[in-house]
C-alpha cells in the first residue's frame, strides 16, 4: 500500500501551527506579521460586506448597490497598492543596504 501525500496533512498543519506561534513569539518565522493580520482583517470586512449584501439584497437600490461595489474595489485596490509599495520599499532596502 502506498501513501498518498496530502496537502492538509498533520505534518503540514503542525508545521503551520509552529509557524503561526512564531509569528507571536518574536522568533523568525515563514509569515509575516502585517500580511497575517491584514489578511484576517480583510476576511472579516469581506465577510461582513457579503453578508450585508445577502441580508439587504431585495432592499437594496442600485444606487445603494454601486456604492457597495465601490467601496469593495476600493478595498481591494488600496491592499494591492500597500503590498505593491511594500514590496518596492523591501526590494530597495535588499539593493542598498545600510550598515
Amino acid at each position: 500500500m502506498s501513501k498518498v501525500k496530502k496537502f492538509f496533512g498533520w505534518t503540514n498543519i503542525k508545521w503551520f501551527i509552529k509557524e503561526m506561534v512564531k509569528l507571536y513569539s518574536g522568533d523568525k518565522s515563514y509569515f509575516s506579521k502585517k500580511r497575517v493580520e491584514s489578511g484576517v482583517a480583510f476576511l472579516i470586512g469581506q465577510i461582513g460586506m457579503i453578508f450585508f449584501l445577502v441580508k439587504k439584497y431585495e432592499s437594496l437600490s442600485m444606487s445603494d448597490f454601486i456604492m457597495w461595489a465601490t467601496l469593495e474595489f476600493a478595498l481591494a485596490g488600496y491592499l494591492v497598492n500597500q503590498i505593491q509599495r511594500e514590496k518596492k520599499i523591501n526590494s530597495e532596502e535588499n539593493e542598498n543596504p545600510t550598515d
